[in-house]
């Protein structure tokens, strides 16, 4: 029973690391697909115009919107879920956008991270589920200000 109380003490802190690790790592795709970070990381598309050429040839039509679309979760999205802001509804986009990310990656590798399968964005598309369903938390801005939907 001691470690019961402890794993209840930690457990608000935890759940905040998840949420907040979610958000952030979103930014850095973001940043990569929109503004050209991080270069020679393996990614066909360094900006907008790009990406949206890349979803138009996959399917996604209109490729300029989804690109659009792809962009402000990542950019918004993300700092918004670390922050606990708006969690539930951000998290809401950003599993429908890492949904489709697992259709598009089961499509082109099957199931395992290193032959570009969903391995990767179902963990991640889990993790969302959870905040989804946990909203902002303890130590969230949604808490502090009583938006807790």
């Amino acid at each position: 029973m001691q470690l019961a109380e402890l794993y209840q003490t930690f457990s608000p802190a935890a759940y905040t690391l998840l949420r907040v690790a979610v958000g952030l790592a979103l930014v850095p795709h973001g940043l990569r697909n929109t503004f050209g970070f991080f270069p020679n990381t393996g990614v066909r598309a360094l900006n907008l115009k790009d990406l949206a050429v890349q979803l138009d040839h996959g399917g996604y039509r209109p490729g300029r919107l989804w690109a659009l679309a792809i962009s402000i979760t990542q950019l918004l999205g993300g700092p918004l879920l670390a922050l606990g802001l708006f969690t539930r509804p951000v998290a809401a986009a950003v599993l429908v956008f890492l949904l489709v990310a697992n259709v598009e990656r089961w499509r082109v590798g099957k199931y395992f991270w290193n032959q570009l399968g969903l391995e990767y964005t179902l963990m991640w598309s889990i993790a969302t589920l959870y905040v989804l369903v946990n909203g902002g938390g303890l130590y969230s801005l949604d808490h502090m200000i009583g938006w807790d939907w």
